[in-house]
């Protein structure tokens, strides 16, 4: 979700930034891109070495009130051909599933910012044992529309989110957003969403099955 479906990680950003700030300590936007698409404990936990004092739950609530304040007062920040992608995909019956490290909260908030019915379902970072990059995020979200993962997709902006898709055995893309998805074992790798299309997913997926031997 954050950084494929909507651009929210400039307001993650400024939170860690501001709640290390509070602590005396500096938080860089390098530090921060270190934790892109890592589950959020595991990023509290990065977050207490940098001198937060604060236990690993409160941070992870603090932070996620700061990005939903955010979504509330700007609204939600799409990225490019994200959203018309989506569309087109429902628009052909194709189901469709938010796999993010995201609260589960926040994920029905931006949901709920859709003037369409975008999903089937949604899975939060606090609805599964292991977070990515383990692929037990993905097998869920397929568990959850009834489908083989092998019949997925998946779309990716991060390489901890990436290396869970492909572990999942999905069809894997990685949409390059902030950091390099290069030689993580993507399918494709995409610049943007901006001009793609079910054709495309359905492209690539195909190419997987036949060097599969399928």
């Amino acid at each position: 979700m954050d950084g494929t479906l909507v651009d929210t990680e400039p307001y993650w950003i400024a939170g860690e930034k501001t709640l290390v700030a509070r602590f005396g300590r500096i938080w860089t936007d390098e530090d921060s891109l270190q934790l892109v698409g890592n589950d959020l404990e595991g990023s509290a936990a990065v977050l207490q070495s940098a001198g937060v004092d604060m236990p690993v739950p409160e941070i992870v609530e603090h932070l996620t009130d700061q990005v939903l304040g955010q979504l509330t007062e700007h609204g939600v920040p799409f990225r490019p051909g994200a959203k018309e992608l989506l569309l087109a995909l429902r628009d052909a019956g194709v189901k469709t599933a938010i796999v993010t490290m995201s609260r589960h909260r926040m994920a029905e908030q931006v949901v709920s910012s859709i003037d369409f019915d975008a999903f089937d379902a949604i899975l939060g970072g606090d609805d599964v044992a292991r977070p990515k990059p383990f692929p037990d995020p993905y097998l869920a979200g397929a568990e959850a529309l009834g489908v083989d993962i092998r019949d997925c997709v998946a779309l990716e902006d991060s390489p901890t989110g990436l290396r869970a898709a492909v572990a999942s055995g999905a069809t894997s893309i990685g949409i390059e957003h902030f950091v390099s998805l290069e030689g993580l074992g993507a399918a494709d790798v995409w610049k943007t969403l901006a001009g793609r299309g079910p054709d495309d997913l359905a492209r690539l997926w195909n190419s997987g099955r036949a060097e599969g031997g399928a």
